[in-house]
This record gives structure tokens, sequence and C-alpha cells, in this order.
């Protein structure tokens, strides 16, 4: 018999993976399923970042080995970006790294930080590669539950202290999947003093920073000062520039940990193929033509679903970043029971919540990245069942 490691026991599989092979069994059998399960957009990479990628990939110097920790003229872009965004200063040389996209990155720093028996404080209901990454690194996870009540944010009060002191690593991700949820400046404040208070790195996922709504911006958590003494930030080109199979990304803030992540980086990965490098140095430089078309294609989406929901008397609130709907259940169903039925009944998917964490039951996840005439359909056929 086959053995492999005891790790493997104790997470699930990954639960995209699961959502693929659901849907997949659909289509064999003929079955027109419309999917709100996955956050992948819809909507093509733009011209100009196509034409960047041609260009650079007729250099044959293109086509070696790519540096490690990316080109530099890579890593200055991505300076000037943070920057030009949010007035965060950067060294390129020690405070940025580019990355495989970043759930690359997010894996990746759970080994740089971790040892068996350190503690990962993980909000959830979330994205599930802040725990499965800790677990696979050895360490334990520390759940903190986010709820209606407390706006989906954790109350870093409520923190066990002896949890607080085995941990070596804080995540966060704001705006938030799955719940839409943001902050203000003056959350990542008080994240990162307690994390300076405990000796914590504290790591803000910020891959939905440029696809939010209804005037709010959201913010950094490196503008914080002081915050280059303990934090992390991971950034994704995939949402922001339709750009999800192109795997390109980014983590910027404290060079000890930016030095500790490449660490692991080069001795597992290498780096991204430098057209694709040449062709993200395009998206950040010329990105603000088309994200507001973008955010204004979700914005639409957001509404055009949040308001025929209701009407099927589905408490469903609009967020005001991400791409995502956190829909509670109706009564009589938990998430399982809800998406199946949605499912078999309509032909329809909506991700279960509790797939994001305990915290994530009685709560289904629709992804925005599901084309405007098909929304419309997929609102017609719920209507008839439900």
């Amino acid at each position: 018999m086959m053995r492999f490691s005891k790790k493997l026991e104790l997470i699930p599989p990954y639960l995209f993976a699961e959502i693929e092979w659901k849907l997949d069994q659909k289509k064999q059998e003929g079955i027109d399923v419309i999917s709100f399960g996955i956050g992948d957009p819809d909507m093509p990479t733009p011209r100009f970042i196509l034409e960047a990628m041609w260009e650079a990939s007729e250099d044959p110097s293109n086509h070696q080995y790519p540096s490690y920790f990316g080109m530099k003229s890579f890593r200055e872009e991505i300076a000037e970006w943070m920057y030009s965004r949010f007035q965060v200063a950067l060294d390129p040389q020690t405070e940025v790294i580019p990355l495989i996209g970043s759930k690359e990155g997010i894996a990746h720093i759970a080994f740089s930080a971790m040892d068996p028996g350190d503690v990962a404080l993980v909000p959830e209901p979330c994205y599930p590669v802040y725990a499965t990454s800790t677990i696979l690194a050895g360490g334990d996870v520390e759940y903190l539950p986010l709820s209606t009540e407390n706006g989906f944010l954790p109350r870093f009060e409520d923190i066990p202290a002896e949890a607080a002191g085995k941990a070596k690593i804080l995540w966060l991700n704001y705006p938030n999947n799955p719940t839409g949820a943001v902050v203000d400046i003056g959350f990542f404040e008080e994240a990162v003093r307690f994390g300076a208070d405990n000796d914590i790195i504290v790591a803000n996922d910020n891959a939905y920073s440029e696809i939010t709504y209804d005037g709010y911006v959201a913010p950094s958590i490196l503008q914080v000062e002081g915050a280059k003494d303990n934090a992390i930030e991971f950034f994704s080109l995939s949402k922001s520039y339709n750009m999800s199979g192109w795997r390109v990304g980014f983590a910027c803030g404290n060079s000890e940990i930016i030095k500790a992540l490449g660490t692991i980086k080069t001795n597992i990965d290498s780096g991204i193929f430098n057209p694709i490098q040449v062709a993200s140095i395009r998206a950040l430089e010329q990105g603000d033509l088309i994200l507001e078309e973008i955010r204004a294609a979700y914005r639409r989406r957001r509404d055009n679903l949040a308001e025929a929901l209701r009407g099927l008397g589905w408490n469903v609130m609009k967020p005001k970043g991400a791409i995502y709907l956190w829909l509670p259940v109706p009564e009589g169903f938990d998430s399982a029971g809800f998406s199946n039925e949605v499912l078999e009944k309509a032909d329809v998917f909506f991700t279960p919540g509790n797939g994001y964490g305990p915290s994530g039951e009685g709560y289904v996840r629709l992804s925005l990245t599901v084309p405007d005439i098909r929304i419309e359909e997929a609102i017609e056929r719920l209507k008839e069942v439900f």
C-alpha cells in the first residue's frame, strides 16, 4: 500500500478543483449549467497587454530562464505603481518580489515563516490557501470567525492570548473574498499595532484592490506608518486586468519577509516568463485605460443579480469591493443543501459557503465573472423554480 504524508490527511481536496470536477460531470451529461462558482474573469485580456506580450516573445533572449527575482524593470514598475496608487515608497531591489500568481507567494510564505507548533491566525470564511498552506508547512491554524455582527472583520481583542503568543502570521484579505467586506485605513492601523505588539507578520492579500464600487477606494496596509516593520502585501493582476491564466502577481513590504519568501521561491520554483513580465509592466502603466470599464461591468452585474435575488426573497447585500455576492441561504437549508437544490432544479451553481471555513456555513458565494446574458438566463431559471 502506498504511503503518503500525514499532512495530506489534514487538508480537504482543493475547493475549486472539486467544483471543476462536479461541473465537468454535468457537462458530460449534456446539461447546460450556468456556474457562479469560480472567480475567473470572463472578459478578455486587453489588447495592449497582448501586444506587449507578443512583441517581447519575438526576442529570443526572453526565452531563456528568467530571473528568480523578476526583471529589474518589472520590479521598478511595481514600485512606481505602488507609489502612484497608494503613495507607498518601496525599494524595488529589496521590498518587491514578482510572483507566479499571488497564490504561489501566499502558499510559500507559510514555509518561510512557520515551524511545527507555530500558529497562523486565519480569519474565516476565507480563501482556502491561507489555512492549507499553514498545515502543509507543519503549522497550526487558529480561526478567527467572521460574521455579519462584526462586519466580517476580525476582533483583535478577542484573539486568545495563547494563540497570539504562538502566532507567526496574521492573514487579512480586504476587499474580502468571499464576503465582499471592505475596510478603511483605521482597521489596518489596528492590525499593524497588533502585529507589532505580538511580533507577528501581518499579511494582507489585496488581490481586489482595483475592483471597488460606489466611491470606495481600497487602501494598502503599507500606507500605515510603521507597516513596513512587520507587514507584507500580496497583489494579483488576475482580476484587475483579466489576466488570471497568465499567473502573475507580486508581493511587497518588509525587506526581511521579502528575502525569506525569496529564499523559498528560489529553492522551489523559477521566475516568470519574461514576456509575461513585460506585458505586466504595460498593464500597470496603462491599466487605468480599462479599469473603469471592468469596474462598470462588475457593478452592473452586481446590481442586476442582487436585485433579482432580493426579488426572490433572498437577503443579499451589495458589496463595495471584490467580485462576489455572499448570500445567506434560505431558511431550511444548509450551504451544501441549498447549492445542490439550485444545481439540480435550475442547473445553476452557487459555491457552498462552508468551503471557505466553518463560519461560511449558512451562505453561498456567487461570482460576478459571468456574462450579462448568462446572468439574465440564470435569473429566469431561478424565478421558474423559486
